[in-house]
């Protein structure tokens, strides 16, 4: 019986070693930053927002560089409000999105297989009128070229079908009259969650 309980001690301790472990190096990594880009004029604004556990990145709509509606579709929102003219993109776990409207709602094998990468993912999209500069979403700018990269990094975060189109998730799971999922392209893990895939 001893040698169970002392078996049972070592699986908890490194359990909880690894998590230790991990919230430290989240927490010394977040804080490297990459080096800024110099020689280009600010062409557009974008945004970074954030509820305190999930960070989107948020775009215009619609500009010079990319027209995002035939993609994300106003229609595919319960409001269907086509003067909007932000949109917000957020990648994770498909589970957590759908399944998990809050924290009471997670269930431990809902986190399993995302902390694992034994689960797919969805992309969240919202759309918004007007953004409020605040300690929960920062403004910024960018060059043409660096928006450009952002563009096509935010592309490949959809899975699309044989015609080469977004899939929208049928769900009722809503976060408000202005949002939509999709399909995703890539795992989530421990190691690449939603806030390091907004990094």
């Amino acid at each position: 019986m001893k040698k169970i309980l002392r078996f049972l001690l070592r699986i908890f301790l490194g359990i909880l070693g690894f998590l230790i472990l991990y919230a430290i190096c989240s927490f010394v990594f977040s804080w490297i930053t990459v080096k800024a880009e110099t020689g280009q004029a600010p062409d557009v604004t974008v945004y970074l927002k954030t509820n305190g556990v999930h960070a989107d990145i948020v775009v215009p709509v619609k500009n010079e560089f990319r027209d995002w509606t035939p993609d994300v579709p106003y229609a595919d929102t319960r409001a269907g409000d086509s003067t909007l003219g932000y949109l917000a993109f957020g990648w994770g776990d498909k589970a957590f999105y759908l399944d998990t409207p809050t924290w009471a709602d997670l269930k431990f094998s809902t986190a399993f297989r995302a902390a694992f990468a034994l689960s797919t993912t969805a992309m969240h999209t919202t759309y918004y009128d007007t953004l409020v500069v605040d300690k929960s979403c920062i403004r910024f700018t960018m060059g043409a070229a660096q928006y450009r990269r952002l563009v096509d990094y935010l592309d490949k975060g959809f899975e699309r079908d044989s015609l080469g189109r977004t899939i929208v998730i049928p769900t009722e799971a809503r976060y408000g009259n202005n949002d939509a999922f999709y399909e995703g392209v890539g795992t989530y893990s421990l190691f690449r969650t939603c806030n390091t895939w907004a990094n």
